[in-house]
């Protein structure tokens, strides 16, 4: 008797076990974050045990480990076709701000054991770690300011790119395998969880919401103004006070501060670009580790319904914001600060103030948690176009431009090659003007208030060249990478720097005797010759600064200095 007593003891104990699902974080002090490997058996135990979950191994990372995705659905049904609505989150971009990595556990598996609401219409998709190679660099120190957990990741890649800048110029095969999985699933919302870094205040919970007029139309004005309210609201429900995330670095926000303009390169920027609407949570890096957690959960249990509720209207939305990018309509590229729209926002602060450094004397900034503040100071959620351009009605991409076709096809830019040696009119740039980085960023000495000319000449394309509609899903994708003066574009993230190389030039002795002959052959190129020389008292005094002129202004100076190989068809 007592030996079956013993079996039947050890097998309540082994279901006990099985049955346990809780994550590392809530076996902890509720300072600990699980580790990669503890973080992918979770998932994988979730998988096998559950048939509304579903993982799958996707493309590689700069590790050589996978990423996976784990997909959630009630009826089973993981066809991101169906007519579902999908939400996407991505954890551990930066793996030392893990709190969306432990959060995503326990909301994943909530779903499956009908813990928490179910969504009805919508399939949750999440990225379990998305920088492995950073999650792998496993420390306790290089987040000097943030609150635990004890362990965590490290900033930077396995190569040591910032994976949250690389979404535009894809230097890392996690941006290539992400952008694979973005397309296969074409999410309508997007949550990439963070930890923010910079001024002191009473919030755990802050969110940066992507800047609706780079959304566009009318999807841009329901985001900012029904959606995301109505989600902080929600939260607020739950006690949970929230703010947009705090863009201070360095001094104090009592008097104000700016809506955070997401660029392409960042994550909720490159979204955005497929009109998918986008938020980063940016929990508070002095907030203990559990609090941070938590509120990551609830956000993401918010968002989830709100788009559940809502996703047919988001949907049609997105579809429709489409209209908005049509040839021949106007699109921005560059923006600046509408400082002239300016709203009241009620923050919760501490004082702050300056007092001497113990460590060198100096003054140094300071917030004092004994006197807390609620006030109204200022907040910029507007921006305005300081560049625009007309969108053409094709581009046409040379085949030899292959690593620049290889970025299109990685994000669904569906292309025509031309099935014949063809002449077409297009409109052609000339690089009129740029400036470049003194210091690395990322990897690269990337390139700044461009500016172009442009011309309306006929150019022969070879068979095989590509033509590029833009009247697809990926318009402002093309716009952004393809038009020089954008801030993300190819040009500025040095994809086209051969161009900017001179191959060939002139002997000076030689070429005096030519140059003479061809300023004696056009009476009007010899005028502005000497119109130059009169107006410049500095190139009257340099001849050889004279001789490139005529050179530059003749039949020898090669058209491809300087001259961008991405051409516009009206």
């Amino acid at each position: 008797m007592r030996k079956y007593f013993l079996v039947a003891v050890l097998n309540i104990t082994f279901i006990f076990a099985q049955n346990n699902l809780e994550t590392s974080f809530e076996k902890g002090n509720g300072n600990q974050s699980a580790t990669y490997e503890e973080c992918v058996d979770y998932y994988q135990n979730l998988d096998d045990r559950f048939e509304t979950i579903q993982m799958k191994e996707m493309g590689l990372t700069d590790s050589g480990e996978p990423l996976h995705i784990v997909c959630f659905s009630k009826d089973k049904n993981f066809d991101f076709n169906s007519g579902k609505a999908v939400v996407l989150i991505n954890n551990g971009i930066h793996p030392g701000e893990p709190d969306g990595i432990d959060a995503t556990m326990m909301f994943m598996r909530d779903l499956a054991t009908a813990k928490i609401k179910v969504p009805q219409h919508t399939i949750v998709v999440a990225i379990p770690v998305y920088n492995i190679g950073g999650m792998l660099n496993r420390n306790s120190h290089s987040r000097a300011n943030q609150n635990g957990p004890e362990e965590y990741g490290f900033r930077g890649n396995a190569r040591n790119y910032d994976l949250n800048r690389d979404f535009i110029k894809l230097d890392s095969r996690n941006s290539r395998s992400f952008q694979e999985i973005f397309h296969l699933v074409n999410p309508d919302m997007f949550i990439d969880n963070h930890v923010s870094n910079g001024a002191d205040y009473q919030y755990t919970f802050t969110c940066i919401a992507t800047q609706h007029q780079r959304l566009g139309g009318d999807l841009g004005v329901f985001y900012k103004e029904e959606m995301h309210p109505t989600i902080m609201a929600q939260l607020k429900k739950k006690k949970i006070e929230s703010v947009p995330y705090v863009n201070i670095h360095g001094d104090m926000p009592d008097n104000g501060f700016a809506q955070f303009m997401d660029t392409p390169r960042y994550a909720t920027g490159y979204t955005t670009l497929f009109n998918s609407l986008g938020s980063v949570p940016e929990t508070h890096m002095l907030k203990p580790f559990k609090d941070r957690v938590e509120v990551t959960y609830e956000y993401m249990v918010e968002t989830v319904r709100y788009v559940d509720e809502n996703y047919q209207k988001i949907k049609t939305l997105r579809k429709d914001n489409l209209v908005n990018y049509q040839a021949g309509k106007e699109y921005p590229l560059q923006w600046e600060l509408d400082s002239s729209k300016v709203s009241s926002l009620e923050f919760r602060g501490y004082k702050g103030g300056y007092k001497p450094s113990a460590v060198s004397g100096k003054d140094r900034l300071y917030y004092d948690r004994k006197q807390p503040f609620i006030k109204k100071i200022p907040f910029y959620a507007d921006y305005k176009a300081t560049k625009s351009v007309i969108i053409p009605r094709f581009y046409i991409v040379p085949q030899s431009q292959w690593p620049i076709v290889e970025l299109l096809k990685l994000n669904g830019i569906k292309m025509q090659p031309l099935a014949e040696d063809t002449e077409i009119e297009v409109e052609s740039y000339k690089i009129a003007s740029f400036e470049t980085s003194k210091n690395p960023y990322e990897g690269h000495y990337g390139h700044y208030n461009t500016t172009v000319t442009s011309k309306t000449e006929k150019l022969k394309f070879r068979k095989g060249d590509f033509m590029i509609d833009t009247q697809q899903k990926g318009v402002k994708f093309l716009l952004e990478t393809l038009e020089p003066e954008a801030v993300d574009s190819y040009f500025n993230w040095n994809f086209f720097d051969p161009i900017l190389q001179q191959k060939e030039y002139f002997s000076a002795y030689v070429f005096e005797d030519l140059a003479k002959d061809l300023l004696d052959a056009n009476p009007k190129l010899k005028e502005e010759f000497e119109a130059k020389k009169r107006a410049d008292e500095k190139f009257a005094a340099s001849g050889s600064a004279q001789l490139d002129w005529i050179y530059r202004h003749s039949d020898y100076y090669e058209r491809a200095h300087l001259q961008y190989p991405v051409y516009r068809i009206k």
